[in-house]
């Protein structure tokens, strides 16, 4: 009894509490915030054939949309991450669905490619801004034995929003055009805001740095477990913050000890994977309306690769557990390589066509979650941090990339399947880098 009440006393005591209804409203309000990230994100790959047609443009004019889409996300991680340290999670949560939400609203107004491409790169500073909050505060409540599995979980309603996404944008856009699809993405999150103000908690690790610390994480501590005791927590804490002031370490660290080869490899898959995925999550839904298919088809194919994404994320999460994490993630990907071959040669077949989709959602989108864990795993304590914001930076060139990529391509004059078959290159990279890594870790 003395040991865990000296747990609940520190500021691990947080890891150490029962996981209850008060963890549980965060990790749920978290996951729907990221259900409808997820949903704004797709959004434009789901009405671009739409609005194609309608404008009458050429489906490689969406090559910058969807790619200032993505430079709106990472631009968004870049300079809201790090203002939350400085204002507060809680407070740009909020403001970054405010934003994602506002501009979502408004790209439904959108009349010409100037205004969409405005529109879509300021809704991408929100969505981008948004993400990682959702995880460091799903992460600071989660009980430490759950907390992969917490996090996973919550990050899973990403690809679920954006499958949620297809299976409503084909009636919306149907019934009421492609407006509706951003009209639906604005209101819902703008509604969400009041909810948010009133039962999302601030992180209490930035409470516990302010001057009343102890005063202002008493009733979120008291509601997670009765017997944490304020002071510790805020005097762990903040021992915990000068230690890490203090244990800062440079870019070059990833570098030294022999991690080059290590960190080449990681800079590598994250770039291929992340540009292949973003590829086919922007792409799939223009390039098989090109084959000929329906438009409800053509979304239905995207929102199944992001429904495959999810359940990859929790399958592989479990097994990378269990067994060799570079193993398991390289055949993930390697099998993606041969369910895009399979997407690129079964138009004609709708039921292959969906199969290969999912299956190939279930590597390459679930597959990206489980790198995340193996870049953590990957590097020590002192540059773990360093190690995984540089693999994901450099994975973001790639996800900027490969849309805007596809789009030139298009207007090279590119096939469809060409371009499809093209994607099997990255695929097939990201696998091998997957592969060394376990040989050169």
């Amino acid at each position: 009894m003395t040991v865990m009440v000296a747990e609940a006393g520190s500021a691990s005591g947080i890891d150490a509490a029962r996981f209850g209804s008060y963890q549980f409203r965060i990790t749920a309000l978290c996951a729907l915030i990221a259900g409808l990230d997820g949903f704004d994100t797709q959004a434009i790959a789901y009405v671009a054939p739409t609005i194609a047609e309608t404008w009458k443009l050429d489906k490689a004019a969406f090559g910058p949309i969807f790619g200032v889409g993505l430079l709106g996300l990472t631009a968004g991680a870049f300079i809201l991450g790090p203002l939350a340290d400085r204002i507060g999670r809680k407070l740009v949560i909020i403001l970054c669905t405010a934003i994602f939400g506002l501009f979502a609203l408004l790209t439904a107004g959108a009349t010409n490619i100037d205004q969409l491409l405005f529109y879509r790169l300021l809704t991408g500073i929100g969505l981008g801004g948004a993400m990682p909050n959702l995880i460091a505060i799903t992460n600071e409540y989660a009980p430490a034995r759950i907390k992969a599995t917490l996090v996973t979980v919550m990050f899973c309603g990403f690809p679920l929003g954006s499958t949620i996404g297809g299976v409503v944008s084909a009636p919306l856009i149907a019934r009421f055009g492609w407006e509706a699809v951003f009209i639906c993405g604005g209101i819902v999150p703008l509604a969400l805001i009041p909810i948010l103000c009133i039962a999302m908690p601030e992180s209490a690790r930035f409470l516990a740095m302010k001057v009343d610390g102890e005063r202002r994480v008493t009733p979120i501590l008291r509601r997670i477990d009765p017997r944490l005791n304020p002071a510790d927590f805020v005097a762990q804490v903040r021992k915990e913050a000068d230690a890490g002031a203090a244990g800062k370490f440079p870019i070059s660290g990833l570098f030294r000890g022999g991690r080059t080869p290590t960190t080449l490899l990681l800079w590598l898959a994250f770039f291929m994977n992340l540009l292949v995925m973003y590829f086919l999550v922007n792409w799939l839904p223009s390039l098989l309306r090109g084959n000929g298919l329906s438009l409800k088809i053509a979304i239905a194919s995207t929102a199944t690769l992001n429904l495959g994404g999810v359940v990859g994320a929790i399958m592989l999460g479990r097994l990378i557990d269990k067994r060799e994490p570079a193993i398991v993630l390289g055949i993930a990907y390697l099998a993606s390589a041969v369910f895009i071959l399979i997407i690129a040669y079964s138009s004609a077949n709708v039921a292959l066509l969906l199969a290969g989709a999912g299956a190939a959602g279930f590597g390459i989108v679930g597959g990206q979650i489980g790198l995340n864990a193996v870049a953590a795993s990957t590097y020590p304590d002192a540059v773990r941090s360093t190690g995984v914001g540089w693999a994901l930076g450099v994975g973001r060139i790639g996800s900027i990339l490969g849309p805007v990529a596809g789009g030139a391509l298009l207007g090279l004059g590119w096939s469809s399947q060409q371009l499809l078959l093209m994607a099997l290159v990255p695929a097939l990279i990201t696998a091998i880098a997957v592969f060394l890594l376990r040989k050169v870790r």
